[in-house]
């Protein structure tokens, strides 16, 4: 959507995506390069087609949403990380023959961790785009003074520099407890499942970035390096948990 010219485009390219999941899982050609290579590793690790339909109707839903149609909770917004996140993790879990209850319910805690997360990073793209924080649920942004009546119409904004850092607070904290309930889970993940589970580390680094920043997104530190740390410290992480053997 963000690369659109027009809103429309994006929703439409959206559109053919779905369409091109289910042709793709009818056996029908797609004269396609993405689509083809996509097909072709659908078929050779047998990927389930409930994993990708959903990533794709999550983000047709989500764009099809007016900017001023705010979610009334978190929990919207967790699902909504679920269903775009987490969904990727699962079927690469799939992709790699890997079976485990454990490791599904850890991708989901990390896959909800990240998404959240993501979009607090992008709440300044978002708001100088539209005008709105969309992203702040409407419970979080009363509880913390950024909700507004605009002509009937609700609407989050800052009146309160504080109050948004307050409400990023208590958005990153739900993301905290995701990813400390995956990391309680690493003990019986399998060890070929960590792998696919490092996206954890990312995840970590944007959540220390935020509390560097006292939960100002708009501080430019945020958008400095990789998700706020230097690209060099940022690969060494990676490799370090890699190593190790845990996310």
């Amino acid at each position: 959507m963000d690369v659109a010219s027009d809103p429309r485009i994006g929703l439409m390219r959206l559109l053919w995506w779905q369409e091109a999941i289910d042709k793709i899982f009818s056996n029908k050609l797609i004269e396609h390069p993405v689509a083809q290579a996509l097909a072709s590793v659908l078929h050779d690790h047998r990927i389930s087609k409930i994993w990708l339909r959903r990533s794709v109707e999550a983000r047709i839903n989500d764009a099809k949403r007016d900017v001023t149609d705010i979610p009334k909770t978190v929990g919207e917004l967790e699902q909504y990380a679920e269903d775009t996140i987490s969904t990727i993790f699962y079927s690469t879990l799939q992709a790699g023959g890997i079976k485990s209850t454990v490791a599904d319910h850890a991708a989901s805690h990390i896959g909800k961790a990240s998404g959240l997360l993501l979009l607090l990073k992008s709440l300044p793209y978002h708001a100088n785009r539209n005008c709105h924080f969309r992203y702040i649920p409407i419970k979080v942004a009363e509880k913390h003074g950024l909700l507004v009546n605009e002509g009937g119409q609700l609407a989050v904004q800052i009146d309160s520099r504080e109050g948004l850092r307050d409400a990023v607070f208590e958005m990153a904290s739900v993301a905290n407890s995701h990813l400390q309930k995956a990391r309680e889970l690493a003990g019986t993940v399998p060890a070929e499942a960590r792998p696919v589970l490092l996206p954890a580390v990312p995840t970590q680094v944007i959540l220390d970035t935020l509390n560097r920043v006292q939960f100002d997104v708009f501080d430019p530190k945020l958008t400095r390096g990789v998700l706020g740390v230097p690209p060099l410290w940022f690969q060494l992480k990676l490799k370090w948990h890699s190593w190790r053997g845990k996310y």
